[in-house]
């Protein structure tokens, strides 16, 4: 009796075989992660990554010649496709559930640091998995496309808008550079500083015009004078001003705000005005009476800034009542922005609102902190992505094949009914 059934590694190979493949490449790349550490992607800077992207497209041509062998088939097939969308599924939901940092500590030994988890896309084993992902998928599409057929539209939506949003991402990552830049108000600058504090000129430039910051109302807090700590020192208790609610509590004190100044300059020694400036610091006149001794404190009280002292309310000889400085609401920069080839931009930069002009993009980042609304600078970030018009061109062109794919879907549904 002949036994008929199927040996392993006997073609055409399935997902035993995938799975096993797959399985082996992870292995080995666990095995350089550990001897010679993470994958370094700054060696994919251009033009490395131009040559090996050429090299992949070159691959994918010449390979296609062997499109009716078993090998291709496997390759470019549904169970090898499955398995290795099923590691990087994998691989990414341990990227989402691990801690990643940027630099590991020396110090860290433990076997999820060592095997690439806590830089998962700098590990051995996500490249392997990346490059076999381009391949595999590119080859699909190759072959495919030489068997052009017009209804198969939104594949080719789907399937070339991905491959091209992978070799985006992933070739063009080395090419990425972050800058931080600090402008100072009616300066232009293009210098800032690398990663081992040497000055880098940029090919490109920014003007501060104007810099403004919207801030919160205050709160006041007693504090105990000697440690400077809120009180009660186990759950400090805050007190937030709002003028559509001047009365409130604080540890026991009854307080009631008699007239609050978002923008104060002192006019004596203990009384303010309201004056529009640089210099200005939010100041409440306010009246706290203790609910125990019915003793009353009235007085101003000021966070005070750079140009101007605080001012505090004392209730006895160990507590006072002090107001805390005003959190930002909202602060922006007008700036103008120079290329070396000619091209400007004007805009107000906001947070989570850049900038994008060429293969730069321009975000707001800081301020000095110190100073608050204050701040003679705006602290600006600096992002350049030549691959990011070729990584939305992948996006695109996956939006259109889900479109595609629904309306395709669609009238399928409207044939059969009708």
């Amino acid at each position: 009796m002949t036994d008929n059934k199927r040996k392993m590694w006997q073609f055409p190979w399935r997902y035993s075989e995938s799975i096993a493949f797959i399985i082996g490449i992870v292995l080995i790349g666990f095995i350089l992660q550990l001897t010679v550490g993470s994958f370094d992607f700054f060696l994919l800077q251009s033009p490395v990554n131009l040559i090996l992207g050429g090299a992949v497209i070159i691959f994918l041509i010449l390979f296609s010649f062997a499109r009716k062998s078993r090998l291709y088939q496997w390759f470019s097939g549904v169970p090898f496709s499955v398995t290795i969308i099923a590691a990087l599924l994998i691989l990414s939901l341990i990227m989402g559930l691990t801690p990643q940092v940027a630099r590991v500590d020396p110090h860290h030994a433990d076997i999820f640091t060592l095997l690439g988890f806590s830089q998962v896309t700098s590990s051995w084993a996500f490249v392997f998995i990346y490059f076999l992902t381009l391949l595999s998928l590119g080859s699909l599409i190759v072959r495919r496309l030489i068997a052009f057929r017009k209804q198969d539209y939104a594949f080719y939506f789907n399937h070339i808008g991905l491959w091209l949003l992978l070799f985006a991402a992933g070739l063009g990552a080395a090419d990425t550079k972050r800058y931080v830049m600090h402008v100072r108000e009616g300066e232009v600058e293009w210098r800032v500083y690398s990663e081992n504090k040497d000055v880098l000129e940029l090919p490109i430039a920014i003007q501060l015009n104007d810099f403004e910051m919207e801030e919160y109302p205050p709160k006041l807090t007693i504090i105990d004078r000697k440690n400077g700590e809120p009180q009660p020192a186990e759950k400090p208790d805050y007190f937030q001003i709002d003028q559509k609610r001047p009365t409130g509590s604080l540890n026991g004190w009854d307080i009631e705000m008699k007239e609050y100044i978002h923008q104060a300059i002192r006019n004596s020694d203990s009384t303010y005005k309201e004056v529009p400036m640089p210099g200005s610091s939010p100041a409440a006149r306010i009246s706290a009476t203790n609910r125990l001794t019915g003793d009353v404190r009235q007085g101003w009280v000021c966070g005070g800034n750079m140009s101007q002292l605080y001012m505090t309310l004392s209730l006895d000889s160990q507590y006072c009542i002090v107001m805390t400085q005003p959190e930002p609401k909202r602060f922006l920069s007008d700036i103008k922005v120079f290329m070396e080839d000619g091209n400007e931009a004007e805009t107000i930069l906001e947070v989570n609102k850049p900038l994008r002009i060429g293969s730069w993009t321009i975000y707001q980042y800081g301020y000095d902190n110190q100073a608050g609304r204050m701040s003679t600078y705006s602290s600006i970030e600096l992002v350049y992505d030549p691959w990011l018009y070729p990584a939305y061109a992948g996006i695109a062109l996956l939006a259109i094949g889900s479109v595609c794919l629904l309306w395709s879907g669609s009238r399928k549904r409207n044939k059969a009914i009708g």
